[in-house]
C-alpha cells in the first residue's frame, strides 16, 4: 500500500505506473489500459487500488520522470546515447541525465544506432533482399506498418510470399537469431533494435501491414498464406479490420453498416470508443434513432469489458461481410494507389 511519507526512490515500477495512471483522465487511462495484457491489467488494478494518501508531489515526481523518460528515448532515437546525454545535460545536469538515460538503457537496452524508418523504401528493400527472409521476416516487423508494407511491395512475389508468411509465424526469437539480425542491420543503416523484445511478428504485425498495402497486393499474400496454414489466413484477416477502423468508412458506408447492426449492440461497442468514432456514427443517424442512441448510452450501467469487445467483434465481422459483397468500401489502404472517382 502507498503511504504519504513513502519517498519517491522507494516506489517500484508498478507503483509509478500506477501513480501515473491516476493522474491521466478517465478516457486516455481507458485506451492505455486496453493496450496491456490480462495480466498487466490485473497487477496494475491491484497497486491502483492500494493507493492511498498520496501527496501531490510524490505524483508531479512519477509524471516528470516519465516524461524525462519518453523525451530521452525520443532523443536517443534522433540521434544516439552521446547526443541524448548531451541535449539532457542542458536541461537537467549531469547527474540527473545519467540516472534518466541509465534508466531508459535498462527498460529498452538500447543500442547506438539511428533508425530502419528513416531508410528509404526501395533501397532497404535492395539491402533485404540479399538475406535469409528469415533474416527479413524479423527485421521487417520490427518496421512501422507503413514502412513495412512498402517495402515487402517492392520485394519479387516468390519473396514477398515468403517473408509473409514467416512474419506471421514468428514467436520468440532466439539470442543468437537476434545477434544475426543485428549485424545485418549495422550493415543496412544505423538502426536500433531491442534484445528485450523477444515477441515479435505475428499474425497481428502482419494483419498490421496487410492493412498498409494495397488491396492486390495484401490479397496476393493472403492467398498464398492461406494455401499454407488456413488458420493462420483467417486469423490474419479477423485481425485486418479493428472496431476503431470504422473511421475509416465512408459515411454511405456507415450508413449500410448500420442497417445491420442491432441498437443495444451498438450503445455497447460505442461505450469505451473516443468521441472522433462515436460522433461519425452518431452523424450518419436519423435524428430520433441518435436520440435513442445517446440515451441508452447516458443510461447505460456499467458492463463488462468483455461484452464491449465481443460487441465489437460481432459489428466488425458485419462490416468485412459487407466490404467482400463490395457493397461498402475501406478506406485508408494501399496509399497513391488507391484512387475512388
Amino acid at each position: 500500500m502507498l503511504i504519504p511519507n513513502l519517498s519517491a526512490d522507494r516506489l517500484t515500477p508498478r507503483q509509478k505506473a500506477a501513480l501515473l495512471m491516476l493522474s491521466l483522465d478517465v478516457e486516455t487511462a481507458t485506451r492505455l489500459m486496453r493496450q496491456l495484457s490480462q495480466e498487466e491489467i490485473e497487477l496494475l488494478t491491484i497497486d491502483i487500488s492500494n493507493v492511498r494518501g498520496v501527496p501531490s508531489s510524490l505524483v508531479d515526481f512519477v509524471v516528470e520522470e516519465f516524461h524525462h523518460m519518453i523525451t530521452a528515448q525520443e532523443y536517443v532515437i534522433q540521434g544516439g546515447i552521446d547526443y541524448a546525454q548531451k541535449l539532457l545535460e542542458d536541461t537537467l545536469g549531469f547527474s540527473r541525465a545519467t540516472d534518466v538515460l541509465e534508466k531508459v538503457k535498462a527498460l529498452t537496452h538500447l543500442k547506438g544506432f539511428g533508425m530502419l524508418k528513416k531508410a528509404d523504401a526501395s533501397q532497404l528493400a535492395g539491402f533485404l533482399a540479399k538475406e535469409h527472409p528469415q533474416t527479413i521476416a524479423l527485421i521487417v516487423s520490427n518496421l512501422t506498418p507503413d514502412q513495412g508494407a512498402q517495402v515487402l511491395t517492392e520485394f519479387p512475389d516468390d519473396l514477398r510470399n515468403n517473408v509473409s508468411l514467416r512474419m506471421a509465424t514468428l514467436g520468440k526469437v532466439s539470442p543468437a537469431l537476434l545477434a544475426e539480425v543485428e549485424d545485418v542491420v549495422e550493415e543496412i543503416a544505423r538502426t536500433e533494435i531491442s534484445q528485450s523484445m523477444s515477441l515479435m511478428g505475428g499474425s497481428k504485425s502482419m494483419a498490421s501491414v496487410l492493412n498498409k498495402c494495397n488491396s492486390a497486393t495484401a490479397k496476393m499474400i493472403l492467398e498464398h498464406i492461406d494455401q499454407q496454414d488456413p488458420q493462420l489466413s483467417g486469423e490474419i484477416k479477423r485481425l485486418m479490420f479493428l472496431f476503431e477502423d470504422l473511421l475509416y468508412v465512408d459515411d454511405r458506408g456507415i450508413q449500410r453498416v448500420l442497417r445491420e447492426v442491432d441498437k443495444r449492440e451498438l450503445a455497447l461497442a460505442l461505450k469505451v470508443v473516443d468521441d472522433k468514432l462515436k460522433d461519425k456514427v452518431l452523424r450518419n443517424m436519423s435524428e430520433r434513432a441518435r436520440d435513442l442512441l445517446r440515451e441508452e448510452l447516458q443510461y447505460m450501467g456499467p458492463v463488462r469489458l468483455k461484452e464491449v469487445e465481443s460487441a465489437q467483434t460481432r459489428i466488425v465481422e458485419i462490416v468485412k461481410q459487407l466490404e467482400d459483397q463490395g457493397e461498402i468500401v475501406i478506406a485508408g489502404r494501399g496509399g497513391s494507389e488507391e484512387v475512388f472517382v
